[in-house]
C-alpha cells in the first residue's frame, strides 16, 4: 500500500491520502483511490479514470471557475469548490463538483433552488436528469455531469454520487421551517419547494421588487412554494427573522411598498383579479400571491401557523 501526501492550497492544510490497492477490486467501481476527511471515491470508474488533478476555488476566487452564476452560490454561503474530472477515450469527460457550503441549510438550499427532476436515492436529497446528478449531504453540495449522454455516462454518474454521499459522514437537516409549509392535502407542488436567504434569490422564483423590501439577509429564513387552488398556481412564502421587532419592520416594509392600497386588512386584489395576502405571527411574516379568492390565501396562511405551532419554530 502506497500513501502518497498532498497538501491544499489555502488557510488550512487539508491532508488528502491517496492509496493505490493492487489488483483492482471489481470492475464496477475500480479500487477507491482517492480519500480526504469525509470524502473519498473510485479514481476509475467503468472505464473513466480520475485525471489525479484537484481545481480548488476559495470563495474569492468563484468567479475564476464561474463567472454569471457565482452570485448564487455566494448568497448561499458557499466557502470552497472542488473540481474533479474523468476522462474515457471515445466518450465526452465527466466532471465532479463539490461544493463546502456555510451549513447544511446553505447546501438544502442551493440544491432546492433549481430542483426539476425525479429523485436519484442519493444522499439527503438528489435528482437525476439530462446527464446531471445534484445532491445535497451534510454541509456539502455536489454536482456530476458529462458532456453528453449515454447508459455507461450515467451508470457512472450515479456510481460516483454514491460513493461521495456514503463518504460523508455528516448530515444535518434541512432548513426547519419548509416544515411549516401545508402538505399536498391543500394542493403544495413538492418540487417547487425553494429555501432563499436573499431579495435577488427570490426575485428569481417570484418576483417582488427591484428592493429588498422585505429585509432578507443571511440571518433571515425564506421559503416559497408553489399550491394548486383549482386550476391557479399559488405562491406561499414564509420568512422567520431573528426577532418580532424585525419582522414587524418587514411587514410594514412590504405592505408600504407593495401593497398601500390594503391598508390594515392585510389582503389585496391586484389588477390580474387575484388576491395577495399578508400577516405577521411573532418573528414570522407570511405572504400568498395570486390567490383566486381570499378565502384560498387565509386557509394557506392558517394552515402554516397550525403546523409552525405542531412542528416547534
Amino acid at each position: 500500500m502506497k500513501k502518497i501526501l498532498i497538501m491544499y492550497p489555502g488557510n488550512l492544510l487539508l491532508l488528502i491520502l491517496i492509496w493505490i490497492f493492487l489488483p483492482p477490486q471489481g470492475a464496477e467501481g475500480g479500487e477507491k483511490e482517492f480519500m480526504k476527511p469525509e470524502i473519498s471515491f473510485s479514481a476509475e470508474v467503468r472505464g473513466w479514470k480520475w485525471d489525479g488533478q484537484i481545481k480548488h476555488f476559495n470563495s474569492r476566487m468563484l468567479f475564476d471557475y464561474m463567472n454569471g452564476a457565482a452570485e448564487l452560490y455566494l448568497a448561499y454561503g458557499v466557502q470552497s469548490l472542488d473540481v474533479y474530472q474523468w476522462e474515457r477515450s471515445g466518450h465526452p469527460s465527466l466532471t465532479m463538483e463539490i461544493y463546502k457550503m456555510e451549513s447544511p441549510a446553505d447546501a438544502y438550499g442551493i440544491f432546492s433552488f433549481e430542483r426539476q427532476d425525479e429523485d436519484a436515492g442519493i444522499g439527503q436529497g438528489s435528482e437525476f436528469g439530462g446527464g446531471m446528478l445534484r445532491f445535497w449531504q451534510g454541509a456539502y453540495f455536489v454536482s456530476l455531469y458529462g458532456e453528453g449522454e449515454g447508459p455507461d455516462l450515467k451508470a457512472a454518474i450515479l456510481h460516483l454520487g454514491k460513493e461521495v454521499a456514503q463518504s460523508i459522514s455528516q448530515s444535518g437537516a434541512p432548513p426547519r421551517l419548509i416544515h411549516a409549509l401545508p402538505d399536498a392535502k391543500l394542493g403544495l407542488i413538492p418540487k417547487s419547494i425553494r429555501f432563499v436567504r436573499s431579495h435577488v434569490l427570490l426575485n428569481q422564483r417570484y418576483f417582488i421588487a427591484n428592493q429588498n423590501i422585505l429585509h432578507l439577509s443571511r440571518q433571515t429564513e425564506a421559503v416559497i412554494a408553489q399550491y394548486m387552488r383549482g386550476s391557479q398556481k399559488v405562491h406561499l412564502l414564509l420568512i422567520r427573522y431573528a426577532a418580532g421587532k424585525q419582522a414587524e419592520a418587514a411587514i410594514q416594509s412590504f405592505k408600504k411598498s407593495y401593497m398601500p392600497e390594503a391598508g390594515a386588512k392585510g389582503s389585496l386584489r391586484t389588477e390580474d383579479g387575484k388576491w395577495t395576502m399578508a400577516q405577521r405571527q411573532g418573528e414570522f411574516v407570511f405572504a400568498v400571491f395570486g390567490a383566486p379568492a381570499p378565502a384560498d390565501a387565509e386557509e394557506l396562511i392558517k394552515a402554516a401557523e397550525v403546523r409552525l405551532r405542531e412542528k416547534g419554530p
